[in-house]
């Protein structure tokens, strides 16, 4: 093979596959005919997981994959084998757990040599060409590995199947004694305040990441009252605004990157994930809610704009990310020099305009290979807007109108450079994050327009990925879907269904919600040990069946599963969503106990479980003169475990859906009428929006006082 010619990922559909289609490395996608041809010609697999947007990935594409030499190398040792990792997040999911366990880190590009039968005896991430840096080389590797294999095969066996029993000990979670009680959010929340940046906000040190369901899990311990809740608040705040003005936030175009590089949010990494951008919106927006701030709501709005201008298809939906890499330098696209916004702006303009985003002749970017300074600046405000404003000498307005006419100019400017590549893949599971934050925003902050995107992108998912027996896809690329849906596809379509609901009473999406929860009780349930299992039980890829619980960069299906599940019992009446629940619970309570503060999100689902949900039931119709005021003070009161119920004019058309205890819930005085029920009981109705107000904050209140020696009953 030479670098002009193809290999087999030519007749891919990934992004990610197609970039490696020219290299001189002989690759298989993930198949049958590769594991045979291994097992035919007695050679070891040699397997790549990355993604698109990855810039390790392309270093070690440029490095070693496009190189003739090292291409020969591994076309003789080994069946070499690409996978998208966003693509086949089962396959990824598997072989992260192998290399964590054997390597104590993970990370892409991830690299696995296993057996033809799929199981693993070698596991690391990126490896140069050459060794150095106290890291193998890829010609030494190459060299290691053939002789392992070859002249130590016993070895290879014994390793083999003593890391395949450690696997299955490791990725499955069987019910234990351990009962969960309210002590498990305290403890959760003192290893937070333990990792908590004073500075800074956020977590640890470098690399620093946005974790937006911990800072959600903060926001809920209000409704406990058994912590410090000023200083938990503060965490989130604090770390919100430092994420906002800083350099991991686009100050021009808006939109997230995926994280810190260094522990102050100013140097990112500069790849845009669409995921990051849906479970920002979402904290932001429960910041906006709690605060009544409008620089939370200005975020929430930014960022959809972004996304929508960024990363949206009407046609399809949501596309997964844009790279950090522009004509193959990372960042390239959003470093500015001074003399670069001074063209722009002008001489005067352009020195407030720098004063403002810390721009400075030296620049504040560390080139990555040098180590040194090279006049490129990342934008960010390490000032407060007051301390700004005595700065230049100007009103809020003043600056505001003066930032936002600038920021316009330099957009412009940078919209003519060479953008970023970006993977035009469709993700069921991610887009429905993104359905999911943007009609909960569109909802609470009243703009339609939100709500109506949201709507229009689950039309199109629907479209694209339900399949004739109402099982999902799990991606789109080019209009052409596949890949069987995992968890996450389910538990995620099923929550932005709920909040499609919620936003606008169309029974429909519980009707659908319903469905896929049953489609996932059929397929994923382990009904002898609880909880879900990643893939289906149709799927014959992989060495073995897992469970995911960590809530990583992406809260996992389980965690978020739960929390449908305790609403779906609310919503319908039927227990058997309950005994899932509890089911779930008390198969993970063993593991969430050891470190809780990696299972935030289950955390924030599991309240539903220690407060109950707080059903909110809503009896009238849009006509009604005081309809959109009740519903306006609903959708601005932040109530983490909140149902609403419609029951509108057409109630008897759908009665069979909704939980029929709400049957008697009627009108009074031809008014929207609200009924509000928590913790077994309901609160007298109300038609007045004030009184509705007086009884949301009421329940805020009543939530904090439960038992302090509850526990979770199994």
């Amino acid at each position: 093979m030479n670098n002009k010619s193809t290999n087999r990922l030519i007749n891919e559909k990934s992004p990610y596959l197609l970039q490696h289609a020219h290299n001189p490395v002989d690759w298989f996608p993930w198949c049958d005919a590769a594991f045979q041809k291994a097992e035919r010609e007695n050679k070891p697999i040699f397997l790549s997981i990355g993604y698109s947007t990855c810039h390790w990935c392309h270093v070690m594409e440029r490095e070693s994959f496009e190189d003739s030499g090292i291409a020969k190398m591994m076309n003789l040792s080994f069946i070499n084998i690409k996978v998208d990792r966003e693509e086949r997040p089962d396959i990824d999911s598997v072989y992260m757990s192998v290399c964590q366990m054997m390597t104590g880190s993970g990370g892409w590009p991830m690299t696995i040599i296993m057996t033809p039968d799929k199981k693993p005896f070698y596991a690391g991430t990126y490896f140069p060409k050459e060794s150095k840096w106290g890291r193998i080389g890829m010609t030494d590797l190459i060299n290691q590995i053939n002789d392992f294999w070859k002249n130590n095969r016993g070895k290879v066996n014994s390793s083999v199947q003593d890391i395949f029993n450690h696997l299955k000990e490791s990725v499955n979670f069987k019910r234990t004694d351990t009962e969960l009680s309210i002590d498990i959010f305290d403890k959760c929340y003192d290893i937070l305040k333990g990792n908590y940046d004073e500075e800074y906000g956020g977590f640890g040190n470098a690399p620093k990441f946005p974790t937006p369901h911990n800072l959600s899990f903060l926001l809920r311990l209000n409704e406990l009252n058994n912590v410090d809740t000023a200083n938990a608040k503060f965490m989130v705040f604090h770390t919100l605004q430092k994420m906002y003005f800083g350099g991991i936030y686009d100050q021009l175009g808006f939109g997230f990157h995926r994280y810190s590089t260094d522990s102050k949010w100013l140097v990112p990494h500069f790849e845009k994930m669409l995921y990051d951008q849906a479970l920002l919106i979402n904290t932001y927006l429960e910041a906006k809610l709690i605060t009544k701030e409008s620089v939370y709501e200005m975020c929430v709005i930014e960022t959809v704009e972004y996304a929508m201008r960024n990363m949206y298809s009407k046609k399809s939906g949501f596309f997964t990310a844009e790279d950090a890499d522009s004509e193959g330098v990372e960042g390239k696209f959003y470093l500015w020099t001074n003399n670069e916004i001074e063209k722009i702006l002008g001489k005067r303009e352009s020195e407030m305009f720098c004063s403002i985003y810390n721009v400075y002749n030296a620049g504040n970017f560390t080139d990555e290979i040098s180590k040194t300074k090279n006049g490129k600046n990342i934008l960010h405000i390490g000032k407060s807007i007051p301390e700004i404003c005595d700065d230049l000498q100007m009103s809020d307005i003043e600056l505001a109108r003066f930032v936002k006419r600038t920021k316009q100019s330099l957009f412009n400017a940078r919209e003519r450079r060479i953008k970023p590549a970006k993977d035009n893949k469709i993700l069921t599971d991610w887009n429905a994050m993104m359905i999911s934050s943007i009609v909960k925003a569109g909802f609470a902050l009243g703009v339609e327009q939100f709500i109506i995107i949201a709507i229009t992108t689950f039309d199109s998912l629907i479209d694209l990925m339900l399949n004739d027996d109402n099982s999902l896809s799990h991606r789109s690329c080019l209009g052409v879907s596949g890949i069987e849906g995992n968890l996450d596809d389910y538990a995620y379509m099923t929550d932005a269904l709920l909040e499609l609901y919620f936003a606008t009473g169309n029974i429909e999406f519980v009707d659908i919600a319903i469905n896929f929860t049953e489609y996932l009780n059929r397929h994923f349930l382990d009904t002898e040990n609880g909880g879900y299992y990643f893939s289906p039980d149709t799927n014959k890829d992989l060495i073995i069946r897992k469970k995911e619980i960590y809530d990583g960069a992406i809260p996992s299906g389980n965690s978020v599963a739960l929390q449908n599940l305790f609403r779906l019992h609310s919503l319908t009446g039927n227990n058997k969503y309950l005994k899932i629940a509890e089911k779930m619970i008390a198969a993970f309570a063993g593991e969430i106990s050891k470190y809780p503060a990696g299972y935030c999100n289950f955390l924030n689902s599991l309240l539903f479980s220690f407060i109950g949900p707080v059903e909110i039931v809503i009896a009238g119709d849009v006509n009604d003169s005081n309809y959109d005021d009740m519903i306006s003070v609903i959708a601005k009161t932040f109530l983490p475990t909140r149902v609403l119920i419609y029951k509108t004019g057409e109630y008897s058309n759908y009665h069979n859906i909704l939980n029929p205890l709400i049957s008697k819930m009627v009108k009074i005085d031809n008014l929207t009428t609200v009924y509000v029920c928590n913790n077994f009981n309901c609160k007298r109705p109300v038609t007045n929006y004030k009184d509705l107000k007086d009884l949301l904050d009421n329940v805020q209140l009543m939530n904090s006082k439960f038992r302090k020696d509850y526990k979770f009953k199994k």
